[in-house]
């Protein structure tokens, strides 16, 4: 078995390498899904072509939480739900940790 696997199972606490690559799937299917709706999503909205820099940049800031529902969707699909669930809590725990320092902490 391909230690870079190993490494995962271990890393993500999972059972077997078949949940390794499940998990790895739901990252594909979620990634692809995201690649995928941008095209269509501009050629309806700027039907002539022309997409102003201020779409790029509402598309980059409004595809974190969609990314974020498209992985919860697949992990059910592919059986993963709770790993993605715990996956999710702790993203956005780092993400929006107070420092040990903050006054409001």
């Amino acid at each position: 078995m391909a230690q870079w696997i190993e490494k995962l199972k271990n890393r993500w606490s999972l059972k077997n390498t078949w949940q390794v690559v499940l998990v790895l799937i739901v990252f594909a299917c979620t990634g692809t899904t995201v690649l995928l709706i941008k095209r269509p999503l501009f050629a309806w909205w700027f039907p002539d072509g022309d997409k102003p820099l201020w779409a790029s940049i509402a598309y980059y800031i409004l595809i974190f939480p969609i990314y974020n529902v498209f992985l919860l969707f697949y992990g059910f699909i592919f059986g993963q739900f709770k790993f993605f669930w715990e996956f999710e809590k702790r993203f956005f725990n780092r993400l929006f940790r107070r420092t040990k320092n903050d006054p409001e902490g």
